[in-house]
């Protein structure tokens, strides 16, 4: 097993328990070490009904099976198929559920599991795991499970995790440093990625609280630019937007120049009764004309503003980016966490004249009261623009995005 890692190691040699989980660190070798510990459990444990569970089926496909694909080959480790949605793994039925919201559990009710793999646990629903528990039920029922920290209040930290000396489980905590097989230049560099809270997880792999500002790396001497600093051209543009009904509405541009995002430009109806009334058409008419000339790639939306987002589609004879009308993805933690990386590798630079942005970078906080209830989520007020920001960023082809952090990192 010269192979694995000290970590690792001792992982494969003492997760015996009922309950298994590997915590920590990002790139710090657990994943791959459940991934292995999957086959293992195929050689010991009886036949019976296997799962593997994910957020969504997606990121079962991309933790799980392609890593084993591409060590084992697709012959002996296959893609989702099939109406039951099942995997085959060295010729082995496994299961494979998304538990993306509460409705999920419905998927474990009537099942007894032999051996259960779990990715991304903390993204799951409590009451999806609450139903799993009783659905482990048979002799030698093994549960694998790996996750990044969040905060201490999570319901899996203080409902298992605090209870190792109670529960058959087994619980290893993976820092960065413990992946003695990645490359040392590009652990400093991913160090040099995370600040705050995010370094606390993904670095530390610490349960730690979000607290305080969000983006606290933000320096307006590092990130901030005149007018005659900001490139005169631009490769491709990027819109996002908030959407409020009886808040304001935000309006983003984003630039790419030179492997940098720059905030060029910006839009907020005012808090005031005249400006909070204004019907979608208004707000059409308001955006087409603060577009001007610009021609984004992609113009993201707010998901739940489904009736501006199909006024703007229905103006498209007015200005051909309206053809270009998306979803915004609101996966709120993920995106704060890109747009912090992006802003700690010096890859985000705000325009000194969209004043409301950088008020907002400066006042986006958590909410202290959600995270008492092991929910991390931003305060309600100075975020419409942070929204509009983050949605944006999102709808960034993801490889563009790997590209800026990857020269983040190199000129870090």
């Amino acid at each position: 097993m010269s192979y694995y890692t000290p970590k690792q190691r001792r992982a494969i040699k003492n997760a015996n328990a009922r309950w298994n989980f590997f915590t920590g660190a990002v790139r710090s070798g657990k994943t791959y070490v459940a991934n292995e510990l999957l086959l293992k459990r195929l050689r010991e444990l009886p036949d019976g009904r296997r799962a593997i569970i994910g957020k969504t089926e997606v990121t079962i496909m991309r933790n799980v099976l392609d890593p084993l694909q591409q060590k084992y080959g697709e012959s002996r480790v296959s893609d989702i198929t099939g109406k039951k949605r099942t995997a085959t793994i060295f010729g082995k039925d496994f299961w494979c559920i998304g538990a993306h919201d509460q409705r999920s559990e419905k998927k474990l009710r009537g099942a007894g599991f032999q051996y259960v793999y779990g990715d991304e646990v903390t993204t799951w629903p409590e009451q999806f795991f609450t139903m799993l528990k009783s659905r482990l039920d048979q002799p030698k029922s093994r549960f694998d499970g790996t996750c990044n920290p969040e905060g201490p209040y999570h319901w899996l930290k203080q409902d298992m995790l605090d209870q190792e000396d109670i529960l058959d489980l087994f619980h290893l905590h993976f820092t960065l440093d413990d992946n003695t097989k990645l490359d040392p230049h590009f652990k400093e560099q991913l160090k040099k990625e995370y600040t705050g809270v995010w370094y606390d997880r993904y670095v530390l792999g610490e349960w730690t609280l979000a607290e305080g500002l969000i983006y606290d790396c933000f320096d307006r001497r590092r990130h901030v630019r005149t007018s005659s600093e900001i490139p005169n051209s631009f490769d491709r543009y990027w819109v996002g937007i908030d959407y409020g009904m009886s808040a304001p509405t935000a309006f983003i541009l984003i630039g790419l120049a030179n492997d940098v995002l720059y905030v060029i430009d910006e839009f907020k109806t005012e808090p005031s009764a005249t400006e909070a009334d204004k019907t979608d058409v208004e707000l059409a008419d308001d955006f087409i004309h603060w577009l001007g000339d610009t021609e984004p790639k992609w113009i993201l939306i707010d998901p739940s503003a489904k009736s501006f987002r199909l006024q703007l589609y229905r103006k498209r004879h007015q200005h051909p980016a309206l053809a270009k009308v998306a979803k915004g993805n609101n996966e709120v933690l993920e995106g704060i966490r890109e747009v912090s990386s992006l802003m700690s590798l010096g890859r985000l630079i705000v325009a000194d004249h969209c004043r409301e942005t950088l008020k907002e970078l400066q006042l986006y906080s958590w909410d202290i009261d959600a995270q008492r209830e092991g929910v991390d989520r931003p305060k309600k007020g100075s975020d419409h623009l942070m929204d509009a920001l983050r949605y944006g960023v999102r709808g960034i082809n993801p490889s563009v995005r790997d590209r800026l952090l990857t020269a983040g990192r190199r000129a870090a």
